[in-house]
């Protein structure tokens, strides 16, 4: 039965508690009794590499005998799709959650616990990458992958504007981009008006928040003088690209518009040289990347450490099977295979040599180190990405000559009734 759409953080009054409602499979022993079985897994649009799946998939099928399919979701509207989905009698057995929502879905108690199944297979992940798991210091989700935006340049481009090397400072970096603007017919950078996200790493190398405690309640902050100078800086950046001011980066994605071979550069995850290769095979060689630089050459731009995690629905009738294919999808091969073959960062000391295979981690590792953070992990930030984005609206606002101030009055109200809900 359908229980109807709703936010994230309403997901508490519609659901029972998980252990009642989604114990199922519990009569099962060992691995090996779920012949025959599917279980349903949730992945985000160009979370899954190809070859970490397919042997995640044989794997798992080799162990238990059960079959995994993969339905892969895309980002917008995901909040809305998943709420609904995990307050369903039959949600999807595992979940892929941003680690900036994960919060909120356990406080309303959408997840199984998996605090056992953590010691078992991650006792040496990085506090780093779990504490976006832990919700009042129980474990509701499991990390899968995280990692922060590096610059993703053709290689092609900036030899024919004659540059080389790599930009040490911003404005080092600037003037790359308008030596291509200068002396190629190729757009320096494309980077869309609301990749709302870059722009959450440039507040963290401000030193902003975007939410503060005020009264005890959690409120808006951007119209924080700081917030207004990340935002600036932001401006400065899209001065090079052409693209639309009010969409993000994965409309349409920037990969692909990568892949046409006449952008100098995008602001990216390590993961979206595959997204450009996929549509552009021959242009592998062309591909490099490198640190997004700071103001000074000591300390790179500010980043946001974007990840997710996996979590196994509460309500779900197969949590030991699930709870079998994290086993597999987590363990160390394949944590590997996550970081070679997408660039994400390795999350336990033990994979820092896969890393070296991959040079978007290379490039990534200064900032991550150096300069990196996340968005407040709290449940009420969930609200705070639904559709329609306000920070996305605000944004668009500055770059079409609104004050970042009037911006920020504009959208703040909007905010903090998102905060507000329980």
């Amino acid at each position: 039965m359908k229980r109807g759409l709703i936010a994230a953080t309403a997901v508490a009054g519609m659901l029972g508690g998980v252990t009642a409602c989604g114990s199922g499979g519990g009569e099962k022993t060992g691995a090996d009794g779920f012949k025959g079985q599917k279980l349903t897994v949730w992945v985000m649009s160009g979370s899954n590499p190809a070859q970490w799946t397919e042997q995640v998939s044989a794997q798992f099928k080799k162990k238990t005998g059960a079959t995994v399919e993969f339905k892969v979701q895309q980002w917008n509207g995901i909040q809305q799709k998943l709420s609904t989905a995990l307050s369903e009698d039959t949600p999807p057995d595992v979940v892929e959650i941003g680690n900036t929502q994960t919060a909120a879905y356990a406080q309303a108690g959408a997840l199984a616990e998996l605090g056992d199944l953590k010691k078992e297979i991650g006792a040496d992940w990085n506090d780093a990458f779990n504490k976006a798991s832990l919700v009042d210091g129980k474990q509701y989700a499991l990390p899968w992958f995280a990692g922060n935006r590096v610059v993703m340049y053709n290689k092609k481009i900036w030899s024919e504007a004659g540059l080389k090397g790599t930009p040490k400072t911003r404005n080092e970096l600037f003037k790359a981009f308008d030596t291509i603007k200068k002396k190629t017919d190729a757009e320096p950078l494309y980077l869309p008006g609301q990749n709302w996200y870059f722009f959450g790493g440039l507040t963290i190398g401000t030193g902003a928040d975007l939410v503060k405690q005020q009264g005890g309640k959690w409120v808006s902050n951007l119209g924080d003088p700081k917030v207004a100078k990340a935002m600036d800086i932001y401006k400065q950046y899209q001065a090079f690209s052409t693209a639309p001011k009010n969409k993000d980066e994965a409309t349409p994605q920037q990969g692909e518009v990568f892949a046409k071979g006449r952008t100098g550069a995008v602001i990216a995850m390590g993961y979206e040289a595959a997204t450009a290769l996929k549509a552009n095979p021959g242009m592998k060689k062309d591909i490099g990347f490198f640190t997004i630089p700071g103001e000074t050459a000591d300390k790179p731009e500010g980043v946001f450490l974007g990840g997710s995690n996996f979590a196994v629905a509460g309500m779900g009738k197969n949590q030991e099977l699930a709870k079998e294919f994290l086993k597999v999808a987590l363990s160390k091969q394949n944590d590997r295979q996550m970081v070679k073959e997408s660039g994400w960062a390795p999350k336990s000391p033990d994979l820092a040599d896969a890393g070296k295979e991959n040079p978007a981690v290379a490039a990534a590792a200064p900032a991550a180190e150096k300069s990196g953070g996340t968005t407040p992990l709290i449940p009420q930030w969930a609200a705070v990405e639904n559709l329609p984005n306000p920070i996305k609206s605000y944004m668009t606002a500055v770059l079409g000559g609104k004050s970042p101030a009037d911006a920020a009055k504009d959208i703040e109200s909007d905010i903090n009734a998102r905060l507000a809900k329980q």
